[in-house]
């Protein structure tokens, strides 16, 4: 009897490794017709939905996945493929606050502050794509992230009624990117068991017009 424990934790383990990597595929799969590296060929969109995260890594290093989505959004926006950037994240505490810093880089990198609309309750990937729609009465929109991140974007949009594509920011490797990679996997089922729940956004709000 107590030999069939050792089995029945290695047949487990497969069931879970195997439920990691089918949902990454999937996801993955279903996403890469929506998704574009080149300005030449996206399509225009009036809002481009930039994806939040901390400016700083430890120590005050400054945050490679940050860097590359800032310089992502000013391309789009100067090649003229998007008229206004939502910046959507986290403003979870007084001294924490992602699109308010997002903000300010963007408008030194000379986007007209009447360009920028943000959202300071975009506190998962879930909440910013479903109050894009729901708030900001958008539902057609190109998210600008990392490849990773606008899949499982493009992925919460296209079981929402929301027309996205994606706008692959310059992808990041080494240490930092392989730790990133892991979580991922991992984030993708907290995603598909918050669309089987129907998981709401942490607040609405009153609605804003983009224009």
């Amino acid at each position: 009897m107590a030999a069939r424990y050792p089995l029945l934790i290695i047949v487990i383990v497969v069931l879970i490794a195997g439920g990691i990597f089918l949902t990454d595929r999937w996801v993955t799969r279903s996403t890469q017709s929506q998704l574009y590296s080149d300005t030449a060929t996206i399509p225009v969109n009036k809002v481009g939905l930039l994806l939040g995260t901390s400016k700083y890594l430890g120590r005050g290093k400054l945050n490679p996945y940050y860097q590359y989505r800032i310089d992502a959004a000013v391309l789009l926006y100067k090649s003229r493929k998007i008229l206004y950037i939502l910046v959507s994240g986290d403003n979870a505490t007084e001294h924490y606050n992602e699109p308010e810093q997002m903000k300010k880089d963007l408008i030194a990198r000379g986007i007209p502050p009447e360009r920028i609309f943000t959202d300071y309750a975009g506190f998962r990937t879930l909440d910013s794509i479903l109050r894009c729609k729901l708030v900001f009465d958008e539902d057609r929109v190109t998210v600008i992230s990392q490849p990773f991140h606008n899949e499982r974007a493009l992925f919460i949009a296209n079981r929402n009624g929301i027309s996205a594509i994606g706008f692959n920011a310059q992808d990041v490797t080494g240490e930092n990117g392989l730790k990133v990679a892991v979580r991922e996997k991992l984030a993708r089922i907290k995603m598909l068991i918050d669309l089987f729940l129907n998981t709401q956004p942490k607040y609405y709000g009153p609605r804003i017009i983009i224009i």
